[in-house]
């Protein structure tokens, strides 16, 4: 059950980069406005990003709750995400199961919360505040840890203050977390918009 559930928790957070990179940003054309195979999610999802870029990282949708139609829309992508891989999981195993709704209810309480508390977002979650606040909105393709951001080269740190404690981005012992950062960094790099004189592990 354990592993089946940590199994799953890497499987949502590589969901999360894939569907936030091709299903809400959408794909560039040449020419052309961006390709989505769901339009209303990157519809939703662009409107969110207006919002926050002009509000200081607020979005007033989550004050409005599901009279608004952006809050409304991820919560019912949510659950019809988490449900399908709850079928499809199923006969494989009960973790991965627990570990899909688990994630679609904390993806929902972390992305609600950053966006109602911008200072909670920059000291828990800096890599998905560089989402929306960065030079480069395409890139921070993750949400609730930057697993797959580090993995797939998309991490891309704006300053000193926005770069997370350790790539697994969850609390450690100081000297574990120094120790990983190095490690991973020298396999995973994060970029940065502009490399800094001296880089600190905070």
């Amino acid at each position: 059950m354990l592993k089946g559930f940590l199994i799953g928790l890497v499987f949502a957070n590589g969901f999360e980069w894939v569907a936030h990179k091709y299903i809400l940003h959408g794909t560039h054309r040449t020419g052309q406005p961006r390709f989505s195979p769901i339009p209303r999610s990157m519809k939703s999802h662009w409107a969110h990003h207006r919002e926050v870029r002009t509000a200081s990282f607020h979005d007033v949708g989550y004050v409005e709750g599901i009279s608004n139609w952006r809050t409304k829309n991820e919560i019912v992508s949510l659950a019809i995400v988490a449900g399908g891989a709850s079928l499809a999981f199923y006969p494989i195993s009960k973790g991965m199961v627990l570990a899909s709704l688990y994630s679609a209810g904390n993806y929902y309480y972390i992305h609600r919360r950053a966006h109602l508390e911008p200072e909670w977002a920059k000291g828990k979650i800096p890599w998905h505040y560089d989402h929306h606040m960065n030079a480069n909105q395409d890139a921070n393709w993750c949400v609730t840890k930057p697993w797959f951001d580090y993995l797939l080269g998309t991490r891309v740190i704006s300053s000193a203050d926005l770069q997370e404690k350790n790539p697994l981005g969850i609390a450690l012992p100081k000297p574990l977390s120094i120790w990983l950062s190095d490690k991973v960094n020298r396999v995973f790099p994060a970029k940065w918009v502009e490399q800094p004189q001296t880089l600190t592990t905070q």
